[in-house]
């Protein structure tokens, strides 16, 4: 987990709502005020949070180190697939989302692979620890 945390810069959210009393636009907020570059992946909205939002990984022309998952798990495996081909190092399912075939196909090519956790509690815990 810690490799993630370390490592993570641009974060792309798949699942980010507009609205902001979803789990994932907190999060993904709470990211943005972090410093960290974010993209939100939601097919109904042109704009969240002042961002420009994106349909899939594949049409951010950035380089992404970390997908966040605000799917449902029978999603993850082709989201892993997607995170795959585009070369991301990170894939985060957050809390209540687990996808087991996802993450033996994350682990077998190299990815790091965190599921059922929360992204910013996570955050926040490794934040506080490394002020210590």
């Amino acid at each position: 987990m810690q490799n993630i945390l370390n490592s993570m810069k641009n974060i792309a959210i798949v699942g980010f709502s507009p609205d902001s009393n979803k789990a994932s636009n907190h999060v993904g907020s709470y990211l943005i005020e972090q410093g960290f570059n974010v993209f939100a992946i939601y097919p109904k909205s042109i704009e969240i949070n002042g961002r420009q939002t994106y349909q899939s990984l594949s049409q951010i022309k950035q380089d992404i180190d970390t997908v966040v998952v605000f799917r449902k798990a029978e999603f993850a495996t082709s989201i892993v697939e997607e995170a795959l081909s585009l070369g991301v190092k990170n894939v985060w399912l957050q809390l209540g989302i687990i996808n087991d075939e996802a993450k033996q196909i994350a682990q077998n090519a190299g990815l790091n692979f965190i599921q059922d956790a929360c992204i910013m509690i996570e955050y926040k815990r490794f934040k506080n620890d490394k002020s210590k």
